[in-house]
């Protein structure tokens, strides 16, 4: 061998050795990353500390061909979020090598984008984290890649072994007509019913309300008692320890989130709609009928139930309380400016509180937490209207998603399912639970420090313990375009709650705008054959003398108010 070839031979050995010692020690930063993370902050798992290694170290091999990266994605603007932002995405940097940008944005714009993206084709974000109320949307369109598809096929490599979609609480939310998974859940809260625990408990007053109302002060099971213990506090007790209080909380003020406050499943709570779970069969608590999977009307006249009698009186409690019961700025407020007030104490109940708000309402030194940092309040299943029966949702549940579009291109795409996974994985998502108090797997509920922290997160856990919480639902399937038809409802909506329209006025209104909505998506064919095809327009009479929804105005909207015990309450979901 000639001095040329033999310098060419080493130089190649010498090439091959680096080779293996720089792949080597890129193997010992990432596994170095993920046991620093593991040790550090992922502390609480219901893995132990082998299997969390292990889960890294497949996010570490399965990221291979996409490090280096710059990935991007979006979600909107709370604690469980910020969480992921600042801290879930640079764990997952540094342990796979992919560039993790989360966006923080307000959820209006979070749907704006994802609109914009289906529209124009144009990536914009590589991943969303999006409400399930879009899953009527999404399943219609065909612009989003079903998880479900993805895992069988192009992502099937990049899928994690230990996901265990099985653990996930609200994986039926993200499920269409057609049977697939379109979402995979990442946060999930209800709106449940508040009250201040300390309050209910004082025997003066539980003596003064008894001789009043002639039942005990308690839990509300319908909205007549809601209705009596509003009264009571706003108009009997006035005051306590000096301060004015009131026995309701609400807001008003002409605004988007004015339309959540009644999307968010204000309907079903009175019992507008039909029974069945996740959602009402054929009309939802939208109002929106559906014939197999085709929306076919939300006015009565087509056999919906947006302005039915149910609709009605359950706006009209809406207006009536705000103004007679709440405090009187509560009017002008939007959705999160009231999201406070709670706190500040001097509000006794609440009929529609977002468990998000929990974190916001543990905090040491609030006029509602005791000093040794236990809450004054609990929060329990919400009260019942008189047109609900059993079988039928009873609340709102927010379920946020990881939303995949096929616009974005296929590596960015697998890139940005690899974070997806990572923030829900078992090895991070019980801490991501214990910070964000938005539960989405049964393993992490059913844990040892879920029970540990339960005294003071005010009846949290033992809701989501409990078989109660299969009634809190997202929006269903049966509303075919989320971001068309949401935003009628808030403009609407107003016009009842400033007093420009009668309730009825303002329903008939927002039926037949969403009705119109329909009619055009009917005509332009977009939907394929999950798309409106409307109903022709009948008396109302015609409907509302048939079974279900719409139902026909009851004789007695007020019934006999009935409470509960919130400790007999908790002692019936234990057995």
């Amino acid at each position: 061998m000639d001095n040329h070839y033999k310098t060419k031979s080493l130089l190649t050995v010498a090439i091959t050795l680096a080779m293996g010692v720089s792949t080597l020690s890129w193997a010992d930063q990432y596994s170095d990353a993920a046991k620093k993370w593991v040790d550090s902050e992922f502390t609480d798992s219901t893995l132990t500390r082998e299997q969390q290694l292990q889960e890294m170290a497949w996010f570490t091999k399965a990221a291979q061909k996409f490090r280096g990266m710059e990935i991007n994605v979006a979600s909107e603007t709370i604690t469980t979020h910020e969480y992921e932002s600042k801290v879930l995405a640079k764990a997952f940097t540094e342990i796979t090598g992919i560039k993790i940008t989360h966006d923080l944005i307000q959820e209006g714009d979070v749907v704006e984008k994802l609109q914009t993206q289906m529209q124009s084709g144009r990536n914009i974000y590589d991943g969303y984290v999006n409400d399930s109320d879009l899953i009527g949307t999404h399943f219609r369109y065909g612009k989003v890649v079903p998880i479900s598809d993805m895992i069988k096929g192009d992502g099937k490599d990049y899928t994690l072994p230990t996901l265990d979609l099985n653990d996930f609480i609200g994986l039926s939310f993200t499920t269409a007509p057609d049977g697939k998974i379109y979402q995979l859940p990442d946060q999930q809260f209800a709106n449940l019913y508040w009250f201040r625990y300390d309050w209910f408990n004082r025997p003066d007053l539980k003596k003064q309300f008894r001789e009043l109302y002639g039942y005990e002060l308690g839990v509300p099971k319908n909205w007549s008692a809601y209705e009596d213990i509003a009264e009571f506090f706003t108009d009997h007790v006035k005051t306590i320890d000096g301060q004015r209080v009131y026995g309701h909380m609400d807001y008003g003020k002409k605004d988007p989130s004015l339309g959540w406050r009644f999307t968010d499943a204000w309907f079903s709570m009175a019992g507008a709609g039909d029974k069945g779970l996740p959602n009402g069969l054929p009309v939802d608590e939208w109002g929106i009928r559906v014939e197999g999977c085709r929306p076919v009307g939300s006015s009565v006249s087509r056999g919906g139930a947006t302005n039915g009698p149910a609709a009605v009186f359950a706006t009209t409690k809406y207006v009536d309380w705000l103004r007679k019961y709440a405090p009187p700025e509560a009017q002008g407020m939007t959705f999160s400016e009231s999201g406070p007030v709670p706190a500040q104490g001097n509000i006794a109940q609440q009929i529609f509180w977002y468990t998000a708000f929990t974190a916001d309402m543990t905090k040491p030194g609030l006029p509602v937490v005791n000093e040794d940092g236990t809450p004054k309040w609990r929060m329990a299943p919400s009260p019942k209207g008189p047109y609900w029966e059993p079988g039928m949702k009873l609340g709102y549940q927010d379920t946020g998603s990881w939303t995949f579009m096929k616009s974005t291109p296929v590596d960015r795409r697998l890139a940005a399912w690899l974070y997806a996974q990572f923030t829900v994985s078992k090895t991070v998502s019980l801490k991501k639970t214990l910070i964000g108090l938005t539960p989405i797997r049964e393993s992490d509920i059913v844990s040892e420090q879920m029970a540990k922290a339960a005294p003071k997160l005010g009846g949290l856990v033992e809701f989501y313990r409990s078989p109660a919480r299969v009634q809190w639902t997202p929006t269903g399937t049966n509303v075919p375009d989320y971001p068309k038809l949401a935003q009628l409802w808030w403009q609407y909506i107003a016009e009842a709650a400033n007093g420009e329209k009668s309730p009825q006025a303002a329903l008939d209104g927002l039926a037949a705008a969403q009705d119109k909505v329909m009619m055009r998506l009917q005509r332009a064919n977009v939907q394929g054959e999950c798309g409106p095809k409307l109903n022709p327009e009948v008396d109302p009479a015609v409907w509302l003398n048939k079974p279900g929804a719409p139902k026909a105005k009851l004789a007695n909207e007020k019934p006999q108010g009935e409470t509960v015990s919130y400790d007999d309450l908790i002692k019936s979901w234990e057995q």
